[in-house]
């Protein structure tokens, strides 16, 4: 004989769902499987913004690039060949191309001559 549960925090979750879960709205793949999200460009005005930060950092030098009007594979060898020119390593997190020290001049020169349009951002 099987024991009925007698509330619903002993069903053990989620019972039923009109949520379509984690699946892409536009290709209705797995989002870990999806293409299309890997192809979409990020929202922004398409110029490149250069800054210099240490917040968060226990002082130590970024120089963050962000507004890059790429999609998500181009964005990574960018980050990889921004980070040789630079001769640091760096990162990229959410969109934002982080690399280590100071190299603002640098790094405007650089996407200028990839045909990118890039400004200086903050101080």
């Amino acid at each position: 004989m099987v024991k009925k549960a007698s509330s619903f925090a002993a069903l053990g979750g989620l019972v039923y769902s009109t949520d379509g879960g984690r699946h892409c709205p536009d290709c209705s793949q797995p989002v870990a499987a999806c293409v299309c999200a890997q192809l979409r460009l990020p929202e922004g005005d398409g110029i490149a913004r250069v800054r210099r930060e240490t917040k968060g950092r226990g002082g130590k030098t970024v120089t963050t690039v962000s507004g890059v009007p790429l999609a998500e594979a181009e964005l990574k060898e960018l980050a990889s060949a921004l980070k040789k020119r630079c001769g640091t390593g760096g990162a990229l997190k959410g969109g934002v191309i982080e690399i280590q020290g100071d190299h603002v001049d640098l790094l405007l020169a650089e996407l200028s001559k990839r045909g990118f349009t890039a400004k200086k951002s903050g101080g």
